[in-house]
């Protein structure tokens, strides 16, 4: 069959990752990687959002100007952000800038923690969603959004959170592997499977 790769051939991917060295990168080492910790599903939402209207590859290539700019996606510190920092962020051509993307990050930030203020861990809040697995999806077509991304986009708006539409929230579930989507012919997803 044409579509068989032996071992001997260079690595397949997920068709997305195209050819840049970057994309690859992020393809390789954390997209599809299930993601335990809270900061981090949050910093990853956080980045998704920035996302909404853009290529992904945007987002990836001022991921590191915009975790400087937001503190290191410290949720403490990002909510004490003020008038004065969105002005300065706005100002930052290292970063989107974008006014409404920029507040949500902040407003997304003061929602992280009051929920931890209430005992309630933003990791378990997240993948209570899937009960604490991971969903797999069939390897063959990825879908924009799915029911469950319109569940959880409904949820995390109710608590407050913008730009969190159901693409985006799919886009978050794929990236921190709440949501299992390589290709079949990826040669990440066997890496990802689940065991037995």
């Amino acid at each position: 069959m044409s579509s068989h790769h032996s071992i001997s051939q260079p690595c397949v991917r997920c068709a997305w990752a195209g050819s840049d060295a970057q994309m690859q990168a992020y393809h390789d080492q954390e997209w599809g990687v299930p993601q335990r910790d809270g900061r981090m599903l949050w910093e990853m939402l956080m980045l998704e959002s920035f996302q909404a209207g853009l290529a992904w590859i945007t987002v990836l290539r001022k991921r590191e100007a915009l975790r400087s700019a937001f503190a290191g996606f410290d949720p403490v510190r990002v909510a004490a952000f003020g008038p004065e920092d969105v002005a300065r962020l706005m100002a930052d051509p290292g970063i989107i800038r974008a006014r409404a993307k920029i507040e949500a990050t902040i407003g997304g930030a003061r929602i992280y923690n009051e929920m931890g203020a209430r005992g309630e861990d933003f990791a378990d809040y997240c993948w209570s969603f899937t009960e604490g697995r991971v969903l797999h999806g069939d390897g063959l077509t990825i879908a924009a959004s799915t029911p469950l991304s319109e569940k959880i986009s409904k949820a995390l708006k109710q608590r407050g959170f913008k730009f969190v539409g159901p693409t985006i929230v799919h886009a978050w579930m794929q990236a921190t592997g709440m949501v299992q989507d390589h290709s079949l012919q990826c040669f990440r997803r066997p890496t990802l499977a689940p065991s037995g």
